[in-house]
């Protein structure tokens, strides 16, 4: 019981820390539209492994793991999003 209880505190923890770590580059890139120093390839490969955390987190049940993978998602592919309009589309505005 208390290893059940020890195990959950980290993952929560670590799911506070993880969103944290997204939040700032994702309000940045809101705000600015600047995505020069993004790496594409980065952003594209961090949504895809996040979805399929999520993806595990919903079929064991692991909710820590799902609502912090649901939301980097997110973020990934806000950016993600935001670095394609701006390094394909712009342009040919």
């Amino acid at each position: 019981m208390e290893h059940t209880l020890i195990s959950d505190i980290v993952g929560y923890v670590a799911s506070v820390l993880l969103m944290l770590g997204y939040l700032p580059q994702t309000i940045r890139t809101i705000r600015t539209k600047s995505t020069d120093d993004i790496a594409l390839g980065t952003f594209l490969l961090m949504g895809l492994g996040g979805l399929f955390f999520a993806i595990q987190g919903g079929l064991t049940g692991n909710i820590p793991l799902l609502v912090t993978n649901v939301s980097t998602t997110i973020m990934s592919a806000i950016i993600f999003g935001i670095k394609i309009h701006n390094d394909y589309f712009k342009k040919k505005e």
